[in-house]
């Protein structure tokens, strides 16, 4: 079994949760996820089974969205719900300071990563560091935020919400804090949906127990095959005996093919082989999903 399952985490789950219900429920071991969904958080969360692992890495690095909940006028250890209150402050605010500060952070901006996170530093990850109560130096990092959409704004209850296309790595639980201190008031991230990444939309993404009912019934259709998330790409067909070439380790060239273009490659038969780059008139395997018979 190979393909991608776009699967609508629950809250409560951890990701690897999710990993293990799946293999349970599927009966393989070989599967993986696309990056990691807090347990309070929601929502997309693509898992790569079988052979399909191998693009995790690939999947991760693409665009992400989210809807977050903010919460203004305290500050918690975690920065969002789930943490203790630090600080509190006043909400003197109205809704036009919120959409202007809020456009402050599209584009190309700097972001600390929060201490309760699973960056690692000198072999050991942030947020078991920040259980011991130990705060380290974090440098900046260069994230994109490609749009910010505010949803709804309720001064009332001191709360708005915001849809957020942002690149890989963006913290949004740090977006929601960095806002607040930017406004001249605290904030948290109170609630977070992740409504697509990538490709995959929330709209196509299955619960965990659809899932196990489709799949006792023999209906597999919640698998994307693996060639699917990489249609963007240029096709490129091979003949039998290129292929075998190309799949034994030969760098081989292939008629049309551009420099600096990457392709999804496929046999005559139409099995998808590999993603590979066109480099010096050759072909440079990125990724094989060929698997001898």
């Amino acid at each position: 079994m190979n393909g991608i399952i776009n699967i609508n985490k629950p809250l409560g789950m951890t990701s690897h949760d999710v990993v293990g219900r799946l293999r349970r429920i599927l009966g393989i071991k070989k599967i993986g996820h696309t990056g990691t969904l807090d347990p309070d958080a929601s929502g997309v969360l693509p898992m790569c089974i079988g052979r399909a692992t191998k693009t995790a890495d690939m999947l991760t690095a693409q665009n992400k969205q989210y809807i977050a909940e903010v919460t203004l006028g305290s500050a918690t250890t975690t920065l969002d719900a789930s943490g203790e209150v630090t600080e509190t402050s006043e909400v003197n605010v109205d809704e036009s300071d919120i959409q202007s500060v809020v456009t402050e952070f599209v584009g190309d901006i700097m972001q600390i990563p929060p201490m309760y996170s699973a960056i690692k530093i000198d072999g050991k990850r942030l947020y078991e560091l920040a259980r011991d109560g130990v705060e380290v130096e974090r440098k900046p990092r260069p994230v994109t935020i490609e749009k910010i959409e505010i949803l709804s704004i309720d001064l009332e209850n001191k709360k708005f919400s915001m849809k957020v296309d942002c690149s890989k790595g963006t913290y949004i639980r740090t977006l929601c804090d960095d806002i607040g201190r930017r406004l001249g008031c605290l904030a948290h991230m109170s609630a977070l949906i992740r409504t697509r990444s990538g490709r995959f939309c929330i709209d196509d993404a299955y619960t965990l127990d659809e899932v196990e009912k489709m799949a006792e019934n023999g209906n597999m259709s919640f698998l994307v095959p693996i060639d699917k998330v990489f249609e963007e790409l240029p096709k490129l067909i091979l003949s039998s005996r290129r292929a075998r070439l190309m799949c034994n380790g030969v760098q081989i060239s292939a008629q049309g093919i551009i420099d600096g273009e990457t392709y999804r490659v496929y046999d005559e038969s139409g099995s998808f082989l590999t993603i590979s780059e066109a480099e010096n008139g050759l072909l440079k395997i990125l990724k094989t999903f060929y698997q001898a018979n």
